[in-house]
């Protein structure tokens, strides 16, 4: 599984030009399903999004987390973090799983966030959507962990 996390003071989420979420200061992440990921990539994932600490504290050292002051998350299906363009000029997404199972384990990380104390915003799995996001720092942070062989 494969997330790219960034830091915001806000994001707003539509499809269609209907609005669908919207969150005030937190992350919005990124999450890619690859072929082999099962639970255990799910409870890694959620506990990092809900842990990690990339927000300022009083001494404006990045110390706090989702959890500390109420930061949202906006959590997003993008199967594109599996896109491959080592080869040629078109991505190859092999190593993405499949739809219906990536949806079942992109929902399972949104309730484990949602479930681990941080208010947790969703995309729409499979539309095209539209992401305006007001990045903070910019604080970016890719994080991936891969199925146990």
């Amino acid at each position: 599984m494969r997330v790219v996390l960034q830091r915001v003071r806000g994001a707003r989420l539509s499809v269609g030009g209907e609005k669908v979420s919207e969150i005030g200061e937190g992350l919005v992440v990124y999450l890619g399903v690859g072929k082999g990921d099962g639970e255990s990539e799910c409870e890694a994932v959620a506990r990092k999004i809900c842990s990690l600490r990339i927000f300022s504290d009083e001494a404006g050292k990045m110390n706090l987390s989702l959890l500390s002051g109420g930061k949202e998350a906006l959590i997003v299906s993008q199967f594109t973090l599996y896109g491959d363009a080592s080869h040629g000029n078109r991505p190859s997404f092999t190593e993405a799983e499949q739809p219906d199972r990536a949806k079942m384990l992109y929902e399972r990380v949104c309730e484990l966030t949602e479930s681990g104390g941080v208010k947790t915003a969703r995309g729409v799995f499979g539309a095209d959507m539209l992401i305006e996001q007001e990045c903070d720092g910019p604080v970016t942070i890719v994080y991936e962990v891969r199925p146990k062989q």
